[in-house]
């Protein structure tokens, strides 16, 4: 079998303008180039089976991009997304038609931003564009607006839930949507709490929904200024936690956990809590689970605290608040190994994982309503 000779010289016509990538269409069965002037198309005329001929297609394509008589080599797709690819093999690699190498490139280390460009245009798809997005040079190269407004635009129709965490971490980290970008990305937690993740990790501080500080702000920030203005840590996380984008983050974290998808999206918030509170005195050892942090919390603030000078400080100086501090401690050690006994036992999700969780996402709830001042200490 063969091309036919009028498609082996469109092809040869195609492949010396300059071609900087190609795609194939088997449904139309053309080959498509983009090339320093645009697009040109060549319509194939099979003389055997479709496959069998986009085969020999595919044949003549890498002959001439890689010097490879049997197609697309072996040894190249094997090391597809593994980063073992040289730098000089990415813009050869996109003359060859085939998927695959489309792959390897936007995986690629060495990718440039106007390679991504190339790629981009031989398959678009949500997956190559996060992954060319986590390269520096394209998230601040022209392609970078170009794939984050596809990523936004394409968000609404993605299922996968761990895709929409990582979809939302990316667009945040890039700095690549605006206000009203990130305000839509944050009301589709309402429907969809992955949306949550992303934000709560990378701008707490700065949610796209901000609550008022507590409605006691006033009177226990005037208590507690002075103590973190002197180096208490206890008392600048309280502080923290008591403002307005405290409030708002114990807000979105209440929502997040009362309904998480997966369990990816479970261990994401659990540690997301943590990293917000910051390290503070050690309340139990590793391992604990959440009931011992509650009780081993209420033992340091029951007189336990006099190992600990800054939070023996912190509670003479605001006894009032011994409930509030007490959840910040538990939440200061929370993080996913409060759900790996559970997660050890089970691949469930959804609303099974949500009931075996009940005993770990409880009393969690519990300590962030204390905080927020709707559930009495």
């Amino acid at each position: 079998m063969e091309l036919s000779s009028e498609d082996a010289l469109c092809l040869n016509v195609l492949l010396a303008a300059r071609v900087q990538a190609v795609r194939i269409d088997e449904s139309s069965m053309t080959v498509q180039g983009l090339t320093p002037r645009g697009e040109a198309t060549v319509n194939l005329h099979p003389t055997c089976r479709n496959d069998q001929y986009l085969r020999l297609v595919r044949e003549t394509l890498a002959e001439h991009a890689m010097g490879s008589p049997g197609g697309y080599p072996l040894h190249l797709r094997r090391w597809t997304r593994m980063g073992q690819l040289g730098d000089d093999n990415l813009a050869r690699l996109l003359l060859t038609g085939e998927p695959e190498a489309v792959v390897a490139v936007v995986h690629a280390p060495g990718l440039t931003d106007e390679i991504a460009e190339r790629a981009w245009w031989t398959m678009p798809s949500a997956e190559n564009a996060r992954r060319m997005l986590e390269r520096d040079c394209v998230a601040q190269g022209r392609m970078g607006q170009v794939l984050a407004a596809y990523l936004v635009e394409y968000l609404p129709f993605e299922e996968d839930h761990n895709a929409i965490v990582e979809t939302v971490r990316l667009l945040l980290h890039t700095g690549l949507v605006d206000a009203a970008a990130r305000a839509a990305l944050w009301s589709r937690g309402r429907h969809k709490k992955a949306y949550y993740v992303g934000f709560l990790e990378l701008v707490p501080d700065a949610l796209p929904l901000q609550l008022p500080a507590r409605r006691d702000w006033e009177a226990l920030s005037a208590g507690l200024e002075p103590l973190a203005a002197a180096g208490n840590p206890h008392a600048g996380a309280l502080r923290r936690l008591l403002s307005g984008p405290g409030q708002s983050f114990l807000q979105g974290c209440a929502e997040a956990l009362q309904q998480p998808p997966t369990q990816e999206v479970v261990n994401a918030l659990l540690n997301a809590v943590g990293s917000y509170v910051g390290p503070l005195c050690s309340v139990a050892g590793e391992g604990a689970g959440v009931d011992e942090l509650v009780q081993a919390a209420q033992s340091l603030c029951n007189g336990d605290a006099f190992a600990q000078p800054q939070l023996r400080e912190l509670l003479t100086a605001m006894p009032q608040l011994k409930p509030e501090i007490r959840a910040m401690l538990v939440l200061s050690q929370t993080c996913e190994t409060l759900a790996e006994p559970v997660f050890s036992r089970s691949t469930a999700a959804g609303s099974l994982m949500r009931k075996k969780l009940e005993p770990v996402v409880g009393p969690l709830l519990r300590q962030l309503s204390i905080l927020r001042g709707t559930t009495p200490g």
